[in-house]
């Protein structure tokens, strides 16, 4: 079947309105339960990455800053590690449904300053993070049988360093389990995302949080530096690049600190023979292209078995040529903005790199806006496991295409990553993806789909991807004194 133009649906726009979040026009540091500047008096700007438009100025922390949210965590841990974990669990609870009831606002909100469609904020991070502090809310009275002992105790203060690939997810990951243990928290947001983190704060307001137990300091990676090497912090949570990772780690050698990374990946979504075609095809661009292909745990190498190569190319073509790119507050859009600038140059160098190695590019047939960062979804063919584009982490809508013929060649194929945080199978066969997935070194393996995530599920990977599990009763240890 050939795909004229005049066979695609015309679409609408079905834009989601602006005017549900009020943007300030400068945001202060929170620490200890009120906002204030920054002790420099230093700002920075936040742009929305599908205009150009500044949102807001924000306070820009320093090391002085950070020293500030750490001592007010320390004052606030001694009575919020002493309320017993019913109590605690009432603020969480309390954090999850205000998180429910300003989902709207927030989904907006992450949308413009991210870049994300508006339907992944509102279907996917949102319900998300809500269920991550109802799950860990849960947990707070509970420790005793989590299987750490009859009491475990918390560690103390965690900074918590998160990106900008999902904002507020991602704090919702760092802080839920934080908190439910009795630990409290000094977390940096992303310089490029800080505003749904500074929402969230007061968040923690209305919801009558104590003082002190959560603090934000936007700022970058020198803040971010400053709290991992404070040594009133007891806990370090790092969510990013590698390079950066391996920078906190040897940090914090040689010290008492707690440490989880989780860092990038380069996830192998595997499809045989005898994989429904359409559901893989759907998996494969859940995969690669959801958020823009900026997540860690993206599918972003695909092996296919030979057999089928050309049906399902075919057909992934024909789907990617579907894909609206745009407006990301349109409900319609599947493929919003890049979240910056530098990261867009990032993307384009490392496709560049791909043809220049003699990867055949193919590149979806859409119109990119005139401001704003846009790259329109990717996929390269005739791929080797020697090519950049296989073995580096693009984090952008890029996907690499490699073929194998046998389970063993695809599980070595797969293996073959400095990386090991994701990976996906397609098969009728259920007994193939119990075998695979246990010759998979991959944290985290779906089977028929991808990218799905719930809080009661561990995450987190193997080498270069980090150690550490967040999610579930696992996620708990990392905030334990075990």
């Amino acid at each position: 079947m050939t795909m004229d133009k005049h066979s695609v649906f015309e679409y609408a726009p079905a834009p989601e309105s602006r005017s549900v979040v009020d943007i300030a026009p400068s945001y202060g540091l929170f620490i200890d339960g009120e906002f204030t500047d920054a002790a420099d008096g230093k700002v920075f700007k936040t742009v929305s990455p599908s205009t150009e438009e500044v949102l807001s100025e924000v306070a820009r922390a320093g090391a002085e800053d950070v020293d500030r949210a750490v001592r007010a965590a320390r004052k606030a841990f001694e009575k919020w590690s002493a309320l017993p974990g019913s109590e605690r669990a009432k603020y969480l609870f309390r954090i999850a449904r205000i998180v429910q009831e300003r989902s709207r606002e927030l989904a907006v909100l992450e949308t413009l300053d991210n870049g994300k469609p508006i339907k992944e904020t509102r279907d996917s991070d949102l319900p998300l993070v809500a269920a991550h502090f109802f799950y860990y809310a849960g947990w707070a009275d509970k420790l005793g049988h989590a299987g750490y002992g009859p009491d475990p105790r918390p560690l103390g203060v965690a900074g918590q360093v998160i990106p900008w690939n999902f904002p507020l997810l991602m704090l919702a990951w760092k802080i839920a389990p934080a908190l439910a243990t009795g630990n409290t928290v000094v977390l940096k947001p992303a310089e490029t995302t800080p505003l749904s983190a500074l929402f969230f704060a007061d968040v923690c307001r209305q919801a009558g949080l104590p003082k002190g137990v959560v603090n934000i300091v936007p700022g970058y990676g020198d803040a971010g530096a400053a709290l991992v090497a404070h040594p009133d912090v007891n806990k370090v949570a790092f969510t990013g690049s590698t390079a950066v990772g391996k920078a906190i780690a040897r940090e914090v050698a040689g010290t008492d600190k707690k440490l989880t990374l989780e860092l990038g990946g380069k996830g192998a979504n595997i499809v045989f023979d005898d994989a429904p075609i359409d559901q893989a095809v759907e998996g494969i661009v859940g995969g690669i292209f959801f958020n823009q292909g900026q997540v860690c745990c993206a599918g972003s190498r695909l092996l296919v078995q030979e057999s089928i190569q050309d049906e399902l190319l075919d057909s992934l073509k024909r789907r990617l040529s579907t894909l609206r790119l745009g407006d990301p507050l349109d409900k319609n859009t599947d493929i919003g903005a890049i979240n910056s600038a530098e990261q867009l140059s990032r993307i384009t160098a490392l496709a560049e790199t791909g043809e220049a190695e003699g990867a055949e590019r193919w590149t979806a047939p859409c119109e990119l806006p005139s401001s704003g960062y846009w790259f329109a979804p990717t996929l390269f063919t005739n791929v080797t496991q020697a090519h950049t584009i296989a073995r580096d982490e693009i984090f952008g809508p890029v996907l690499s295409v490699l073929t194998f013929r046998t389970p063993d060649e695809a599980v070595a194929k797969a293996n073959n990553s400095q990386y090991g945080l994701s990976a996906g199978i397609w098969t009728e066969k259920g007994s193939r993806i119990l075998a695979v997935a246990n010759k998979l070194r991959a944290g985290v393996v779906w089977a028929n789909t991808f990218n799905k995530f719930d809080p009661t599920s561990p995450f987190g990977g193997y080498k270069e991807s980090g150690f550490g599990r967040e999610g579930g009763r696992h996620g708990l240890e990392a905030y334990l004194d075990v």
